[in-house]
């Protein structure tokens, strides 16, 4: 079995690839790191104007970046 380099493929990609091979626990290890390494900015303030805009905007790159 040849090794995986889980640095070199996008989150997405290393998502699917733990869930088809859930035995590879240094493929789990690298998903979960990514995830916790994500930065969990705030995105809008209490009373903000534009508050549909910036949610609706934050959701579509998150989905974006989970299909990636």
């Amino acid at each position: 079995m040849s090794q995986v380099d889980y640095t070199a493929i996008s989150e997405g990609e290393l998502k699917r690839y733990f869930l088809k091979n859930r035995g590879d626990k240094a493929a789990l290890q690298a998903y979960l790191y990514r995830r916790k390494k994500r930065s969990n900015s705030i995105i809008i303030k209490v009373g903000d104007s534009d508050f549909d805009t910036k949610i609706g905007a934050a959701i579509r790159q998150q989905m974006k970046e989970d299909k990636d």
